[in-house]
Parts: C-alpha cells; structure tokens; sequence
C-alpha cells in the first residue's frame, strides 16, 4: 500500500512538473523524439490520475484531470505532436463516466460520441450514451444504442437489466435470449459469444411506442439513484473508467464537489488590511501580501487564463431590488459607491448571478473543511442568514402526494396531527426548515449519510428533482449547510431543534427588551408632535385616527385602516399647524443631510412633488432626519415604533412576536404554531383546507404559470417564446418572410434549437408537476404552453420529439 502512495505521490509531482513546463516559453532541452515521449507521458499520467481519483468517488476531480489530458492533446496536436487514438478514446469514455455519476447527461452524451467517433464498437462508450440518453427521456435511441452494446456482451447483467427497463418504458415485449450449449473439443476454442450479425438483424417490431400518461403505473417503473455504476455490475463495471479495478461500496469520505466557477474562476478571501484602496476609481485596489491576522470578511476573485491577473473585490449582491434581469457594468466613473446595484466587474456578474439562482453560497467557494478556512457553522448562525425555524414534521404527510402539512397531535403527542391517518409521529418525523415571508416555504432536510454529496442538486434548481430522497444532492441551499454544519459538528436533528429554539428564545427576550427600552424614551423629534390619520378624510379636511382595534378610522365613513391609506402628520412649536410629511426620498445614497427645495424657499410650488428628494418644510427636513438617524426606512416602521412609544404591546407586527433585521420582518416559533390538515401546494406556499380548496387552486390560472415560470425564462433564453410547430421556415433562409416575431416557424436554426431545448426544459416541469398531483389528471388547458400536449400524445413523432411519459419513466 505504501509503494502504491509512493508511485502515486511521484506522478503528482511528474504532473505539476510537467504542466509547470508546457505552460512556459522555455524550449526543451532534448530532442524533438524526447519531447513527444514527455508530452505523451504527461497525458497518461493524468489519464491514471482520473482514474484513481473517479475510484475514490471525487468525480469533478476526475473530470477535470481527463479534461486537462484531453487540452494537452489538442495542444500536442498544434506541436505535430500525435497522441495515440486509443489512449483518446479512453479519456472520452471516462470522462462520460464521471459526468454520468453526477448527473451532467448531456455532457456525458457528448463525450460517449466522441468516443465512438474514434471507435464505434468501444461498447463502455455504447452503455454510457444509453445510459445518457435514457436519463434525458430519448428512449428509443437509448434502446438502438443499448442493443448495438448487448450484442458485443450480450451476457452483461447491466446491459440486460437497462434493454429490459427500456423494453419496459417503450412497451415491447420483454424476451429471454437464447444460450448456446457449450461444445468444448482439444481443438477448438471455447467462445463467450459469436458475431451473429448487426442490430439490424436484431430489431423488435414495436407494437405500441408510447402510452398515454394516465395509463402509466409508475409504481412498477425501476427506479436510477445516479450513483457511479460499479454496484450493477459483478465482472468489471462498464460505467466505471477503463483499466481501473473495481469499486466496492461507496466512498467512506464525504466528497465536497467544487463550485460551479471552479473550472474559470479563482477566488480568495481578504480584509480592508490586506486589500486597500489606491486610488479614486472603484476598482483602484492592491493586494497587501504582508502577514496579518487577516479577518477574511471581503471575496475576491479573478477569471483564469486572463492577462489582468488583479483580484477584484465582489461585493454582496444587492437585494433591495426587485430587479430580475440580467446583470450589467456600471458605466463610468460610479456617483453611488457602496450603494450601486450594477457589477463593478465580470467576476461579480458571475457570482451574483449564480448566487440570485441558488446555485452557490458565497462559503462554497473555499473548501469549508481546509486548514485556513474560519468557516464555522452553527444553528444561530443559519438561522441569523436564512431566518425561520427547525421544526420536525409527519414524515410520511410530508412525502405524501400532494404535500401535506402535520406535526404532533395535541391531544396524543405520539401520533401527528391529520386527522384521518394519526402516523406514528416519533417514527416517522421528518427535520423541516420552515421560512414564513408572504407565503410559507418548507424545505425538508433529510439525514447526512456517507453517500451525500455536498453540492446542490442541479435538477432541484431547475424543475424540482423527481428522485427526491433518492438524490445524492442537496436540495436546497438551507439543507446543505446543514449537511455541512452536521459534518463539523456531527451535531443530530433533535439537537438541531433544541439549538433553534435556544437561539429564538434569546432573540426574543432580546427584542422584549428593545420594546421596553423604546417605551421609556420620548419617540420621535424633541420640537415636534407626530400623529397619523386616516388619509381618505385628511384630504376631505378632517382628522380620523384609527379605532380601538385599528381596523378602520374613527369617521363615520369607516375607512378601511391600511398601510397605504394613513399619513403621517407633525406639528411644531413654533408653527402650531398640522402638516403631512411625504415618505423618505429612495434615492441612494441617502444624503449626509436633508436640504430645503429652493422652490420652496422662494415661495413657490414644487413642479416636482411627486419626485422631488428636497424637503418641503423644515418639519419634513426634520423628520427625515430623525428617520435617517435611527435607521428607520419607511413610514410603516415609523407608524409600528410610534404605536410602541404611545402604549407598549400596540405596534401591528410585534404582537405577533416578530422581529425586524435589515428592515426584514423575521418570524417567531409562535407564528407557525398553527395546524394544517390540507393539501400545501409547494410551488405557490399555499395550503388549501379542502378538496373543493385545492381543485380551485391548482386549476387557476396562476398557479398553472408557477408551474412553467421560472427564472430563466427573464435570463436563459434569447430567443421567442415556442408557437408549437418545430421547423425553420424556409422563406426566413431565403429573405422573403415579412411576418417577423408573428411567424409560426423558427427564424433560423439556432432559434429552433433554443426551442427544443425550452421544450424539453418545460416538459420536466410539467413532468415533476404531475409527479406531485399539482395539476389535475384531466387538466390539459395551459393557455399558451398547451403545444406540450401534443408532446404528451403523439405517437408518431417518437423519433422527432420526447414525450412526456419518456420523461416521467426517465426520472421514476
């Protein structure tokens, strides 16, 4: 074992040695003979160091060691340098076999044709591109190519059992194969098979392609968990790399799989001592190198293979907007620094926009667990960044389809709270993260096992992950940081609620305590008097305050006592008249002080009242000031910590125990002590106490649209939006067609790529949808996403397009 860590040890060195040298200027000293026995003994080196490292289950390491092999090959080729066609083929094959165990099919598809491009009887690359092309629902050229493989090893169990699974999902009659009996004489050789013949030969005749989706019994549909393919296989693995010996078992180490940015991007962490501003500009910094007790409370990073080798700062994302676009530069020199919404640089384009999608988390871009790292995750700590609370569920109500909502049963603690099926609560409880904004999100963390991996779950992100407590992955950023924080901490679920309520016990008490101390303390100006009314009677001349119960004004109208319909008036000493104050300006950054509007000072009216960011009077000025001070942003806040000061226990918000951080309204354990027995739609955060509730929701309008929206509908896709016929329209090619973004046909070839690509991207979420009954079995109404239908019944474009029950058997 040690001469193997030795052996090991010394290609790592040959490697870093030799990608020191190719990637300088400096010639060779040898000759051009030597020179290409060195580039080709590098390319192998780390064809063996993917391989090793695939067999330790570090697959993205892999990837990157097949991908830095096949780079020095296309170099090579430059230097008329021939790298051997088998050892490429390899490399192929390989690396579709790591991209394969963490899920990147369509990457893993590309390599398997390369592959077969250099050798089309390479019969790993055949499984693969089968494999690949299973999980992205083509079944039938999945089935083509698995045949061409079983007729090279036609006694390979995992090539029969996926023929079968095919079989299965296309409707073809399963058949047994036949077994010649075994003739052994001195003189002839004993064959494991013969060449029968092509898959030509072979073909099935298809008696029914595709079945319509309510005829599906998914229960009987066998199920892919995605994990590397040496458990499926007992003679070498095919899904394994090339000359490597057999894996046993998982890997006993978690694996922590690198950032999305890792292949193109570096990142470090610094502080104001180590990285200080030079000069006017916003990208006018320098790296200090000096040795200092870094605080490493600032990311920097660069993009690889640039000439501009300076770090850039990336600062937070901007979250105060409800901006969903794209990110772009500032422009010129910057007049809001420190405030400004727009990207200073690419590398914080790139980090943000990762960032808004879920995809990363600024502590993933440094191994968490390297020596230098201050990443230390605690439950107080989560919860201060992601809020909410730790609750454990009803499991099996959890898991149900569609969701259901139910913790423990008042009256027996043991059995949940349903009211029909009472589970066993303690058996079968489940760790939730429950976050209560506008509507209520919960995110189930599942138990750490040595087989997850900590990353995210790329499908989760997309459309929703359909293997579910199956998938390796993380499913939402909350529970990866908790696999993370367990990880360090081998800390238990129950301990993980135990510290949540700890934390918001303490927070509580804490908030009590600033409620007490607002009350003590005159609120607002010294020189004025504040009061708000009823904005609907100020603008008729008369003053309404609210009622006792603050649900309408106190005129006889009875306004309706809302947020948008109360003003807020002041008075001073030495003007005793009552006058409005408009809400503080949203220009940032907010000025060091407040001025008065000259037009206002000249005796005139505003011509900008509406938009003007100038105090209208010296009372408005003052206000604003105070506002200013105190860090309170708008006129609700002002309202709630007026309520408080006038009789503490009035204020709207912090009656029902909740705090505010950053101007955010954060919930207490109590606000989510309430039970739900219905239906809880995950997508829309809504929960429906009946059936009559919940058909009315999942039929509505709205709720279809949060099936088929998402993100990537503003960012992703360039081009319009499907009309349902698949073709480039010929008069576009020829400069005749003038009926432009009203055409039924594709303008091109990239467009109509585009196209089949968000097609298939909506059909998985239609295909997850349906999984979790969020849209009705006869519902096929879905106004201008209703061309997916067409996918979902044709039986005779099977070849053309994927249907939809391709795509729910590909992710049972």
């Amino acid at each position: 074992m040690s001469g193997a860590c030795e052996d090991r040890s010394r290609r790592w060195q040959e490697i870093q040695k030799g990608l020191q040298f190719i990637q300088s200027t400096l010639p060779f000293p040898g000759s051009q003979d030597q020179y290409e026995v060195f580039i080709k003994e590098l390319v192998w080196n780390l064809f063996g160091e993917g391989n090793d490292v695939f067999k330790e289950g570090e697959w993205t390491k892999s990837i990157e060691m097949y991908t830095e092999a096949l780079s020095i090959a296309d170099y090579a080729d430059s230097e008329d340098i021939c790298i051997p066609t088998s050892l490429l083929e390899k490399l192929y094959a390989n690396r579709a076999a790591a991209y394969l165990s963490i899920g990147l099919y369509d990457q893993a598809l590309e390599d398997c044709e390369k592959a077969l491009q250099l050798n089309e009887g390479n019969y790993r690359a055949l499984y693969r591109k089968a494999k690949s092309l299973k999980e992205l629902g083509r079944h039938q050229d999945a089935y083509e190519a698995v045949a061409k493989c079983s007729l090279a090893v036609p006694r390979d169990p995992s090539v029969t059992q996926l023929t079968q699974d095919l079989a299965k999902m296309l409707g073809l009659k399963i058949r047994k194969a036949y077994v010649r009996s075994k003739v052994r004489t001195s003189h002839s050789p004993s064959y494991s098979f013969m060449n029968l013949g092509s898959a030509e030969n072979y073909k099935v005749v298809y008696v029914q392609c595709f079945k319509k989706f309510s005829e599906v019994d998914f229960r009987h549909i066998p199920r892919c968990n995605g994990r590397a393919f040496s458990s499926l296989f007992n003679k070498t693995p095919m899904g394994m790399a090339v000359g490597m010996p057999e894996v046993k078992g998982p890997s006993a180490a978690v694996d922590l799989a690198k950032n999305p940015l890792a292949e193109t991007h570096e990142f470090r962490q610094a502080c104001s001592m180590c990285y200080i501003k030079t000069g006017p500009g916003v990208l006018d910094y320098a790296l200090n190198t000096e040795e200092h007790k870094c605080k490493k409370d600032a990311l920097l990073g660069r993009i690889k293979h640039l000439p501009d080798k300076a770090w850039k700062l990336i600062r937070p994302r901007p979250t105060k907007t409800q901006y969903v676009g794209p990110y772009y530069i500032c422009k010129g020199n910057c007049t809001y620094p420190g405030h400004c919404t727009f990207a200073y640089c690419q590398e914080e384009i790139d980090v943000w926009t990762l960032e808004r999608k879920g995809f990363i988390s600024r502590e993933l871009l440094f191994d968490p667990f390297g020596p230098k790292s201050n990443v230390r995750l605690t439950v107080p700590k989560i919860l201060q960044e992601h809020h909410g609370i730790f609750m454990f569920l009803c499991g099996v109500c959890f898991d149900h389809k569609p969701r259901i909502i139910s913790k423990t049963n008042k009256d027996d603690p043991s059995l949940c709270s349903h009211p029909v099926t009472k589970h066993d609560f303690e058996d079968q409880k489940c760790l939730v993260h429950i976050l209560k904004e506008n509507t209520v999100r919960y995110s189930k963390i599942r138990p750490l096992n040595h087989q997850c991996q900590l990353d995210l779950c790329r499908h989760e992100v997309r459309y929703g992950c359909v293997r579910e407590d199956e998938c390796f992955y993380a499913h939402s950023l909350i529970e990866l940081k908790v696999w993370m924080m367990q990880h360090q901490l081998r800390i238990s679920h129950e301990s993980i609620v135990q510290e949540a309520k700890k934390f918001w016990n303490s927070t509580a008490s804490l908030q009590g305590a600033q409620v007490r101390l607002i009350a003590q303390r005159r609120f607002g100006p010294p020189n004025l008097k504040m009061m708000f009314v009823c904005g609907q009677c100020w603008r008729n001349g008369q003053l309404s305050e609210a009622d006792k119960n603050k649900k309408y004004c106190s005129a006889k109208a009875r306004h309706t006592w809302a947020k948008d319909r109360r003003v807020v008036l002041v008075s001073s000493i030495e003007r005793k008249k009552w006058t409005t104050v408009r809400p503080l300006p949203t220009k940032k950054p907010i000025p060091s002080q407040f001025e008065i509007c000259m037009h206002v000072n000249a005796g005139k009216r505003c011509q900008y009242i509406g938009n003007c960011t100038f105090a209208h009077s010296v009372e408005e000025r003052d206000l604003w000031t105070y506002m200013k001070e105190n860090n309170i942003p708008d006129m609700d806040q002002l309202y709630e910590q007026w309520l408080q000061s006038q009789k503490p226990g009035w204020g709207e918000e912090t009656s029902t125990n909740s705090v505010r951080e950053n101007g955010k309204q954060i919930h207490m354990p109590t606000d989510y002590a309430e039970e739900v027995a219905g239906n809880h739609c995950w997508l829309c955060g809504k929960n429906c106490n009946s059936e009559k509730q919940w058909q009315q929701h999942i039929t509505s309008e709205k709720h279809k649209d949060r099936v088929f929206n998402s993100e990537d509908d503003q960012n992703c896709w360039q081009y319009r939006f499907p009309t349902g016929t698949f073709k480039v329209c010929e008069r576009f090619l020829k400069g005749t067609c003038t009926e432009d973004d009203l055409c039924k046909l594709a303008h091109g070839e990239q467009e109509l790529k585009e196209w089949r690509e968000r097609r298939e991207f909506l059909l998985m979420k239609l295909a997850k949808a349906r999984k979790d009954h969020l849209i009705a079995p006869n519902d096929n109404d879905f106004g201008k996403y209703s061309f997916l239908n067409t996918e979902v019944l044709s039986l005779t474009a099977v070849s053309e397009c994927t249907t939809l029950d391709a795509l729910q058997c590909t992710f049972q």
